[in-house]
């Protein structure tokens, strides 16, 4: 009979039973080991389900995520066979299926499915489709999958599929379709198909079709159609297509048709087909393309078949050239045309 009550009182405890004895403690002053769901232990500890846990020190093995909201912080290892929880978990998080906090999860994390929090995931994490944050997510993390997060993003990750932030990515991105941040971008981006940034983009972004900042790009930007920003774009530009500013645009400028800006342009461009330079902007540099189109200020040299500058203080060389501020006689040239202040 005995032995048959202490079975008993051990298989309510494994289940999380809601009866008064939920958990079966073999410890000393709370070192040990528990089976059920007790409140706080030093050791080892086995549940189905959490529901009272408010903090173990150890190793928590469970079943199955807690019950919401989860209560408990755990320090040390947590286990799902297949998947565990809790509000905080710091240290090693190793589940079959998917582990999840509350709040926050810090260490190392290895996950079958994915693991997630509420708030912030931090360390390093390798999971078979995917891991999330509705916060932050900083330290090295691989996503089968994907990596995502509601605010920001900082460190090394990559993902076969994509890796995205709702403000801030900052550090080096992987994504086998893509990569995006909603506010600005620092660091270096690698998308099989793009990356991009709402904000401004500042270091590499290589894109398998485009690169593109809503606000200033700052650094080099390699797309395989086109590489652009919203705002001025600063470094280095290489567009399959195109490559271009709504604001200025300084350094290099590589299009596969054509090259444009906004505002002013300063440096060198390459376009087989296009260049071209809104009516406020000003150029200075050089310019090789089929037709360079300069609708304000020309200051340098452009080269192609057809050269066109409002107001040229420089050099024009093609079939055609016209200098806009040339007296009459000389603003059409074949060959070379040429106007210096």
């Amino acid at each position: 009979m005995r032995r048959l009550l202490m079975l008993a009182t051990l298989a309510l405890a494994l289940l999380g039973s809601d009866v008064s004895a939920q958990s079966l403690d073999l410890t000393i002053d709370g070192v040990g080991v528990s089976f059920g769901d007790s409140r706080r232990i030093t050791g080892v500890r086995f549940n189905y389900r959490d529901r009272r846990m408010t903090r173990v020190d150890g190793v928590n093995v469970t079943l199955w995520s807690p019950y919401t909201p989860a209560r408990g912080t755990v320090n040390g290892v947590a286990v799902g066979v297949p998947l565990t929880g809790a509000r905080r978990i710091n240290g090693l998080t190793v589940a079959l299926g998917a582990a999840n906090a509350d709040e926050r999860i810090a260490g190392i994390m290895v996950a079958g499915i994915g693991f997630g929090a509420s708030e912030d995931l931090v360390g390093v994490g390798v999971s078979g489709i995917g891991l999330g944050s509705g916060r932050d997510i900083k330290g090295l993390m691989i996503g089968g999958f994907g990596v995502g997060s509601g605010r920001n993003l900082s460190g090394v990750m990559a993902a076969a599929f994509g890796i995205g932030g709702g403000q801030r990515l900052t550090g080096v991105f992987v994504g086998g379709i893509g990569v995006g941040a909603g506010g600005a971008f620092h660091g270096l981006g690698v998308g099989g198909l793009g990356v991009g940034a709402g904000g401004d983009l500042t270091g590499i972004a290589v894109g398998g079709l485009g690169v593109g900042a809503g606000g200033d790009l700052t650094g080099i930007a390699v797309g395989g159609l086109g590489a652009g920003a919203g705002g001025d774009l600063v470094g280095i530009a290489v567009g399959g297509v195109g490559a271009g500013a709504g604001g200025d645009l300084v350094g290099i400028a590589v299009g596969g048709l054509g090259v444009g800006a906004g505002g002013d342009v300063t440096g060198i461009a390459l376009a087989p087909a296009y260049f071209t330079v809104g009516p406020e902007g000003v150029f200075k540099g050089f310019s090789a393309s089929a037709f360079n189109r300069i609708r304000g200020e020309q200051h340098g040299l452009t080269v192609g078949l057809i050269n066109f500058a409002r107001h040229l203080n420089g050099v024009q060389i093609g079939l055609i050239n016209f200098a806009g501020n040339n007296r009459r006689g000389l603003r059409w040239l074949p060959f070379v045309n040429a106007h210096f202040d």
